[in-house]
């Protein structure tokens, strides 16, 4: 495994955390047995491409999300969602407007009368 310490990303450099992705990326294409070659022709780049983010250098956003299908490791994309929250503002307000007790409907005892009783 890695030695860096992955607790603490915002105290890496830019380029530590480039030679962590490419890390991961290489162990993963590895434990599938895959070599650079099958990876790049199925992600539809070039192998040196491939080399490259391996090794940590700069390469487009698009290339390393095109790698992440190839290898099944789309999940990664998770950390990326934004679930949308409720204030607890907001929250107290839909609280307070929500019924406490039911209401007679007058439409309701119009029918009644109707009837005769």
């Amino acid at each position: 495994m890695n030695e860096k310490s992955y607790g603490k990303w915002n105290k890496m450099t830019d380029k530590s955390l480039l030679e962590t992705i490419g890390y991961f990326i290489q162990s993963h294409r590895l434990n599938q047995n895959k070599s650079q070659n099958q990876v790049a022709n199925a992600a539809g780049i070039s192998r040196s491409t491939l080399s490259l983010l391996e090794r940590g250098e700069k390469v487009r956003i698009d290339s390393l999300i095109q790698v992440l299908r190839v290898l099944d490791l789309l999940h990664i994309m998770d950390v990326f969602k934004i679930e949308n929250q409720i204030s607890p503002i907001a929250y107290a307000k839909l609280k307070h407007k929500t019924r406490k007790k039911a209401s007679p409907n007058s439409s309701n005892l119009t029918n009644e009368e109707d009837l005769g009783w």
